[in-house]
């Protein structure tokens, strides 16, 4: 009897325990918010600080937990450990600006084991991406570099190419459309040594200037992908006594560009707000992990309908940016 009037009390407990149980687990996942991080090139300089106020702003308006990390330099087996660590962490989504495309393959396929979605920006030939998010027309922005460098140098003479590394998809992407595109708009163009590596690093961008200018004293302009690479060289060329005697065009800040593009040791700027990439990942991100379909010419908020390709997205929001606008953009 006593055995008997245990289990009935218990079995009354557990009844009432139900409904609390319940609610607890719907209050629980109610809560949970979807884990996104972003992991940039190089952490700490004017580009990324700005990608990652998109990042944040995501998070807010997206009720999610987004957060943006990346290795002190540019070195692709850094980046690659900071995707294995976030597969570990078990993040519901990867987004990511390579340095170097094919060193992050086994880490994609490992995330895509996982349920870990991937969203690259800056590299729309990446193996094993969900999607990636870019906010120009690569062809175009690429061939428009050397136009702008032929309105301020001309249509003849010689001239180098910055990319911030070998390895960094879209940079040589642009070199090789750009070269392409001068062999038969601008047949007088001489490029005088292979693309240098230093984009990424105005220090170095600036000693690669001044070597330049030894080995090569008839240089007329500098195309820089990276966008500490037009800084460095603008720096140089200052100190040399030569701003405005050979021309500087590349992807740079407006905040970061503008004393040198006010004192003409830099004539000319071109990219797009790397907060609306930010944003853009994070929110494309956010479709996938739920489980939505994209599709064409779906509106990101705040950036427009959408552009799809196959597995590339496409937002058109280049800017040109000179002496005459830089102040205009606010970052």
């Amino acid at each position: 009897m006593k055995t008997y009037q245990k289990l009935m009390m218990l079995g009354v407990c557990f009844l009432f325990a139900l409904p609390v149980l319940f609610i607890s687990s719907q209050t629980a996942f109610a809560g949970s918010k979807h884990e996104i991080v972003t992991i940039v090139k190089i952490t700490g300089i004017p580009w990324f600080n700005r990608l990652e106020e998109g990042v944040k702003q995501a998070g807010k308006e997206l009720g999610i937990k987004s957060y943006q990390v990346g290795p002190a330099d540019a070195d692709p087996a850094q980046q690659v450990r900071m995707v294995e660590d976030s597969i570990i962490k078990g993040v519901d989504a990867i987004c990511i600006t390579p340095n170097d495309a094919k060193a992050l393959e086994p880490a994609f396929a490992k995330a895509k084991e996982k349920g870990i979605a991937v969203i690259t920006h800056e590299s729309p030939d990446q193996k094993g991406k969900d999607y990636d998010v870019e906010l120009i027309d690569n062809i175009k922005f690429g061939q428009h570099f050397w136009d702008m460098l032929v309105k301020y140098m001309g249509d003849n003479g010689e001239y180098a190419i910055f990319v911030g590394s070998l390895t960094v998809p879209l940079h040589n992407l642009w070199a090789d459309v750009g070269l392409e595109y001068a062999k038969t708009k601008y047949p007088n163009l001489k490029l005088v040594t292979q693309r240098i590596p230093c984009g990424e690093d105005q220090a170095l961008s600036k000693q690669t200037m001044l070597e330049l200018l030894k080995t090569y004293p008839n240089i007329k302009g500098i195309i820089g992908f990276g966008s500490l690479g037009p800084p460095g060289a603008a720096q140089a060329l200052k100190e040399k006594g030569l701003a405005g005697k050979i021309s500087v065009v590349g992807t740079v800040l407006p905040n970061h560009a503008a004393p040198y593009l006010r004192e003409g040791s830099m004539q000319h700027g071109i990219l797009w707000d790397p907060k609306d990439a930010g944003f853009a990942m994070t929110w494309i991100a956010k479709q996938v992990v739920e489980g939505k379909n994209i599709t064409q010419g779906m509106t990101i908020p705040g950036l427009g309908k959408i552009s799809l390709e196959g597995d590339v997205i496409k937002v058109n929001a280049v800017i040109d940016i000179t002496k005459e606008n830089v102040d205009s953009f606010g970052f």
